[in-house]
């Protein structure tokens, strides 16, 4: 009877009918991105920097890749098809052990701009809104952050493949790293 009545005490925490934005639940995810200096120093080699969802919020992960000679570094659309792979490739032990993944699935492709777009515009092959929440928040820090692939003011304008519809304006923001999960489905729309 004894045994009873104390679990039905629970945790001494009462219930309430209000709900309560805790934050993300506690994780033993140490979330420190792995160093890895050595592939940085490659030949041919290019930093960058890619976002990852580790204890429900995002952080940056340091990687580098080689860029074709058929493309040049400063190719704006190679550089965000780099940035999708790395996005898309299983995380190294390292990060795994760090308690990094990704949300950001293969089915995702990346274009240029369509016909009267803006000059920086990235058009998918799904439309943003289309995207599961975590994947659309990494893609927005990602491109963001890249001088390749930002516009001057840290944003990135996205579209899908429907050229009848604007792309989007999207920043990544505190709160879009912090809470990934209740990242918008809408940016601003581009004129």
């Amino acid at each position: 009877m004894g045994a009873a009545a104390l679990l039905l005490a629970g945790c001494g925490i009462r219930g309430t009918s209000v709900p309560v934005d805790a934050g993300p639940a506690p994780s033993r995810a140490s979330c420190d991105p792995p160093q890895d200096r050595r592939t940085a120093q490659l030949t041919g080699h290019v930093p960058l920097k890619v976002y990852l969802v580790c204890a429900s919020q995002l952080r940056a992960v340091h990687r580098s890749a080689q860029l074709g000679n058929e493309q040049s570094a400063g190719d704006r659309l190679q550089y965000a098809r780099e940035l999708l792979e790395q996005l898309r490739e299983e995380p190294s032990r390292a990060e795994k052990e760090a308690g990094f993944s990704s949300d950001v699935v293969d089915r995702i492709e990346i274009f240029g701009p369509a016909e009267g777009d803006p000059e920086s515009t990235l058009r998918l092959n799904l439309q943003p809104q289309q995207l599961a929440s975590y994947a659309l928040a990494q893609l927005v820090c990602t491109y963001a952050a890249s001088p390749a692939t930002a516009d001057r003011d840290g944003s990135v304008v996205l579209g899908g493949p429907e050229t009848s519809v604007p792309p989007q304006r999207f920043t990544c923001s505190r709160d879009i790293r912090e809470r990934p999960g209740s990242a918008p489905g809408t940016g601003v729309p581009v004129e």
